[in-house]
């Protein structure tokens, strides 16, 4: 078995949700859930199918998402997973719907943040093992921290009074 770590690479402010299926037909179920949930939604996915034609399958609103979508999908090359990239929406907003596809066994990480898939390869393929999503903590949240967290989200819309 060989380890390998590839970085998801994007836009700083895009964020992305990667995770693993079990069906070709994740492909447009997702694309439905994510049009289905913000209107006007710009995303770019890709799906590393893993057996039959094993083809990296690709939808999307928006080209640059979608590029970018299959870009990482192609470095990753692990069965069965899926990467989606979003313009103007968070995974907030579309992590419900995506979970709720039938065929999504599992989201390993839905971030903006630098991030590394730790994988596993063998003579059988490729598998994740991982994710390292971001920085270690520098501190423990203090009261400044607090009103800091409050405040801005019911500043960004996500939090009433």
């Amino acid at each position: 078995m060989e380890l390998k770590v590839v970085t998801i690479e994007k836009p700083e402010e895009i964020n992305f949700i990667f995770g693993q299926s079990h069906f070709i037909k994740t492909v447009e179920d997702i694309h439905e859930a994510l049009v289905g949930a913000v209107p006007g939604i710009q995303f770019g996915m890709a799906f590393c199918e893993s057996s039959g034609a094993r083809l990296i399958r690709h939808t999307g609103t928006d080209e640059e998402m979608e590029a970018l979508a299959i870009k990482n999908a192609k470095a990753i090359a692990a069965g069965h997973t899926f990467i989606i990239f979003l313009k103007n929406a968070f995974p907030v907003n579309v992590l419900k719907q995506i979970q709720h596809v039938p065929e999504v066994v599992t989201i390993f990480a839905a971030s903006a943040n630098l991030t590394q898939v730790v994988i596993a390869e063998t003579e059988v393929g490729r598998g994740v093992l991982g994710v390292i999503d971001g920085g270690v903590p520098q501190g423990v949240e203090q009261e400044d921290g607090i009103a800091w967290r409050t405040s801005f989200l019911r500043q960004i819309g996500y939090k009433l009074s």
